[in-house]
């Protein structure tokens, strides 16, 4: 994949999370979108952070201690080590933190 190819499926995976957190009540989930970031942070001052890495053509999304690294499969951001897809993975991750089901 080219860059231009990669910055704008890197950016439409962005504005879908982005667009998906609107939804929630910024007391309980609040973000910002800025320069290929997205960062979500909770009420208790967590923060989560997923962001393009143009350099790898990868996505990052970093959620506490942990951290995970997504390919574009073709029609998914998928782990590069397990497969699991990077909605799946932001979805249990916020899903865990708040304690109730999300799906984005």
């Amino acid at each position: 994949m080219d860059q231009q190819e990669f910055l704008k499926l890197a950016d439409a995976c962005l504005e879908h999370f982005a667009d998906a957190l609107e939804e929630f009540d910024p007391d309980e989930v609040d973000f910002s979108c800025t320069d290929g970031v997205l960062t979500i942070e909770f009420a208790d001052g967590a923060r989560y952070v997923l962001n393009r890495q143009t350099a790898a053509s990868q996505m990052w999304f970093a959620a506490g201690a942990r951290a995970w690294h997504y390919v574009w499969d073709g029609s998914a951001w998928l782990c590069d080590r397990d497969g699991h897809s990077l909605t799946a993975c932001v979805s249990s991750s916020i899903s865990e933190k708040i304690g109730r089901e999300v799906s984005l």
